[in-house]
């Protein structure tokens, strides 16, 4: 015997039997095979493959010491962030349409106070006619009046301005979203919206240039001739009551105060008109190039030769006896009465009826 890894001689530890009991036969006798495998006391069988040696193992290199740092490693933290596009500059003379619209109520809100304040002073000038009112009471009427039509003009002169700012802004973005700036300067747009009389023509020209650019014409044509036909009413009535207003005679200056009562109820559908125009706008941002059809994918349908001649059978009414009524069952069945000859189909797969000629009643 050698040794595995000096290669020298081993020396069998040979030692003392072990002891056999021999007065007792073994409950299972050993077979021979077992006997065989069985070694000498101090020899066990040691499985070495054949040929030479394995070469020796390759010793690691030593990992040195544990690394350290002086501050946390930002290897393997920093995320990829795209940049984002830069924003859009915004005009100076833009408003935004949150502005737009707390002016358009603002000034509704006007309007109806001074509608009422005129109903305040028409229902006095009736009590006035039988009873003398104190002069206070007359005072603070007149000057009530005067008050709320000053706040009436400041607010529908805030309301112009601040439209129209945002009337401009809105068209230089939505011409600049097309490739091209608006064909129109600012100061056409300024004094077209500004200007007495002439806004009236002008003003919704061009707010349907907008709507036609921003391809929502066809939403919002209602809303914008409303709210056109309300503006002219509105200065119409204003004029007739600026006409009359310089009027001395008790029953003159009724008829005012009533004409004053239409021209502000008036003025107040044209603002609440023109705030749903401007809200029709807000509520759909400016898209670039927005897609305005969507393609589905529908399946060919077949000729209606192809239907007819590939008819079920069983959707065939055949020809009743006389007197009777063949028709198609319900369900695609057949029909409860059938004969011998058949009659046409539709298409479609329609029931088909064939009636009988003779004079007895079809059943």
């Amino acid at each position: 015997m050698w040794c595995p890894r000096c290669q020298g001689r081993l020396l069998a530890p040979l030692g003392p039997a072990a002891p056999v009991a021999t007065t007792r036969p073994p409950a299972h006798p050993q077979t021979p095979q077992r006997n065989a495998s069985r070694l000498p006391t101090g020899f066990r069988w040691i499985a070495v493959r054949p040929g030479p040696p394995p070469p020796p193992r390759r010793r690691r290199r030593p990992l040195g010491p544990t690394p350290r740092y002086r501050a946390v490693p930002r290897w393997g933290l920093i995320d990829s962030i795209a940049p984002t596009a830069p924003a859009e500059p915004r005009s100076a003379g833009r408003v935004s349409e949150g502005a737009v619209q707390a002016t358009l109520l603002a000034s509704a809100a006007i309007f109806a106070l001074a509608a009422a304040a005129h109903v305040l002073r028409y229902v006095l000038l009736l009590v006035n006619r039988n009873t003398l009112l104190p002069p206070l009471i007359a005072d603070a009427a007149l000057l009530m009046g005067v008050l709320v039509s000053l706040a009436a003009i400041a607010a529908m002169i805030a309301s112009m301005a601040v439209t129209t700012a945002w009337l401009v802004g809105r068209r230089a973005q939505a011409f600049r979203l097309r490739g091209h700036d608006d064909p129109r300067p600012g100061w056409t747009l300024w004094a077209g919206c500004m200007t007495p009389v002439v806004n009236l023509v002008w003003a919704p020209v061009f707010v349907n240039e907008l709507a036609h650019t921003e391809k929502s014409r066809a939403r919002l044509r209602g809303r914008i001739t409303a709210w056109w036909i309300a503006w002219i009413c509105s200065a119409l009535v204003s004029g007739w009551a600026t006409w009359t207003s310089a009027a001395t005679g008790p029953q003159s200056v009724a008829d005012n105060t009533v004409t004053e009562i239409l021209a502000y109820l008036v003025g107040l559908t044209a603002l609440l008109l023109l705030w749903r125009v401007v809200n029709g706008f807000t509520n759909r941002p400016v898209q670039q190039n927005s897609p305005t059809h969507r393609w589905v994918v529908v399946a060919e349908q077949a000729p209606s030769d192809t239907v007819a001649e590939q008819a079920p059978s069983d959707t065939v009414a055949e020809q009743a006896p006389s007197g009777t009524v063949a028709e198609q069952a319900p369900g695609g069945d057949r029909p409860a009465t059938a004969g011998p000859t058949q009659s046409p189909v539709s298409a479609s797969g329609s029931a088909v009826v064939v009636e009988s000629r003779d004079p007895e009643p079809a059943a």
